[in-house]
């Protein structure tokens, strides 16, 4: 499903200057990308943030370790940094071996909300807190290249704050957790509105500061995670034709209209007059995948690759991926599959790396955004 939003030349613009062949008169350059997020963007937020305990087999398909990321190789944010150009984002939170923050900074972090964190959050790094690190971060880099030149390969100018891209992808953490503590679908929906509220307000804080270009990941088929079916689908009338949880997708199809009508349009027209706004419908993406998975040479669209169990999904919550338990007196381990290609997904909760480049490519169409008669060979970044 292609959308039609009110910036429809950003991505033409931005596209248009990493292949000028298409289009060189058309150029406009992100020097820095700044992104808020959680898991799906998170590239060593948590593991530096908490010491989260990262274990093999995460990172074995392309960093051949563990990199902070979870998920056997790359994220979807690390693709799109490759097709521009720009070196992967190293997380703020990150201060072992002197990273550099020159062309961008994270600050997304696994389990992140938008809704404040409380004592019994999965990451204490929400959306508000995120924003203040920003606000932090900017303050301070600003006053160290202002006293120390030799800093400007470690830390953004300050036109690079002015002119770079400001990325979210965050809101899936509050959908998820509601289901388990409200229970109900309509409370969940109701949810909404004070997601969104809160995602304006730290939008209306960047743009105040500086910020105008921002892009907008939407949250993707919830319902489709193994975690999700193995929690929620154990009556088969709750799931859908290609075996997702239907509550669960219908509240991100809820949350991610709204998103789009709320805060992409009407709010940034009326009240960001000067913001570009780049929506990217990452749902419509991950379901196609999921649901015509073998013509994209997929071939388990549900089941977990790291995982313990078997068919169907492959998953059990007590077994988390590369971990070892006693099972009933017998040593278990939630192993890695033969062949990560084949998967979807990758520990129940997450992409793996081939899927997470299916979506960056996919992304960098413009099909799924608000440029859907743009068309770029994909061969480019592959």
């Amino acid at each position: 499903m292609a959308l039609n939003l009110h910036s429809p030349l950003k991505l033409i613009s931005l596209i248009c200057f990493f292949f000028p062949a298409i289009s060189p008169v058309m150029s406009l350059n992100y020097p820095a990308v700044f992104n808020f997020g959680d898991s799906n963007s998170d590239t060593g937020g948590i593991v530096a943030g908490k010491a989260f305990p990262l274990i093999p087999p995460n990172g074995e398909t392309y960093f051949l370790k563990p990199s902070g990321r979870l998920c056997d190789g790359r994220l979807i944010i690390d693709f799109l940094m490759e097709a521009w150009e720009l070196p992967y984002l190293n997380p703020y939170l990150d201060s072992v071996g002197s990273p550099s923050f020159e062309t961008g900074c994270n600050f997304a972090t696994g389990g992140s909300t938008i809704s404040p964190a409380n004592a019994a959050s999965v990451s204490p790094f929400s959306f508000n807190l995120q924003l203040t690190q920003f606000f932090r971060f900017k303050k301070k880099s600003l006053e160290l290249l202002k006293d120390h030149e030799e800093l400007q390969n470690y830390l953004p100018a300050e036109d690079y704050f002015k002119q770079g891209l400001y990325m979210f992808d965050i809101g899936q953490n509050d959908l998820d957790g509601a289901f388990y503590s409200l229970k109900s679908e309509e409370k969940v929906l109701a949810l909404i509105p004070k997601l969104l509220s809160a995602l304006k307000y730290g939008m209306k804080k960047l743009y105040d500061s500086g910020a105008r270009n921002f892009w907008i990941h939407n949250t993707g088929p919830l319902g489709c995670l193994p975690r999700i079916i193995a929690s929620f689908g154990k009556n088969p009338s709750d799931l859908d034709e290609f075996g997702c949880v239907i509550s669960h997708n219908r509240a991100a199809n809820v949350f991610n209209k709204k998103l789009h009508d709320e805060v992409c349009v009407n709010f940034m027209t009326q009240q960001l007059p000067e913001a570009n706004c780049t929506y990217v419908d990452i749902y419509s993406i991950k379901l196609d995948l999921i649901s015509n998975y073998s013509e994209y040479g997929f071939q388990q669209p549900l089941a977990a690759c790291c995982g313990y169990g078997g068919a169907p999904l492959n998953y059990d919550t007590m077994i988390p991926c590369g971990v070892t338990k006693d099972l009933n007196g017998t040593k278990v381990t939630a192993s890695a599959c033969e062949n990560t290609a084949e998967y979807i997904n990758w520990d129940g909760n997450h992409y793996t790396e081939a899927a997470n480049r299916f979506v960056a490519d996919s992304i960098l169409t413009g099909n799924y955004s608000d440029s859907p008669h743009l068309r770029i060979d994909t061969s480019y970044f592959t």
